[in-house]
């Protein structure tokens, strides 16, 4: 979300008494990086007002992060990243044969793959040569 430039004399109101308005996305921001949740705890019972003012800071962030982008429209899912690696039983089930003979294959060098911490690794390329020279 991008966020709106204002001058800063634009959170500023009152004319005997200057109050200045905090937006629940800059409130989000203080708590997460200056520390001001920690803050709000420890200045507890210490003045009233500022207990009023940081609890009202605190749950205007509060709200903000449930709408999770501050606004009303959900964002889309991301993704999940593909992995660069198969296991054996993803390499078997993309091949169409069972765990058993993708190691077999393996051990017989007609599969290429990595051993990783005991485990094999094949990568989407060797899975494809592996089918070609099946096919041939």
């Amino acid at each position: 979300m991008a966020s709106v430039r204002r001058p800063p004399e634009s959170y500023i109101h009152g004319v005997t008494a200057p109050i200045v308005i905090v937006p629940a996305r800059v409130a989000t921001w203080l708590e997460r990086y200056a520390g001001l949740n920690d803050l709000r705890v420890r200045a507890r019972g210490n003045d009233p007002e500022v207990d009023n003012v940081l609890q009202a800071m605190h749950r205007a962030a509060l709200y903000w992060r449930t709408t999770d982008t501050g606004s009303d429209q959900a964002p889309a899912p991301e993704e999940p990243a593909q992995s660069k690696w198969m296991g054996t039983q993803e390499a078997a089930t993309a091949l169409g044969i069972t765990d058993r003979a993708v190691r077999l294959a393996i051990t017989q060098k007609r599969l290429h793959a990595t051993n990783l911490h005991g485990r094999w690794r094949i990568t989407p390329e060797d899975i494809e040569h592996f089918k070609a020279a099946k096919a041939a």
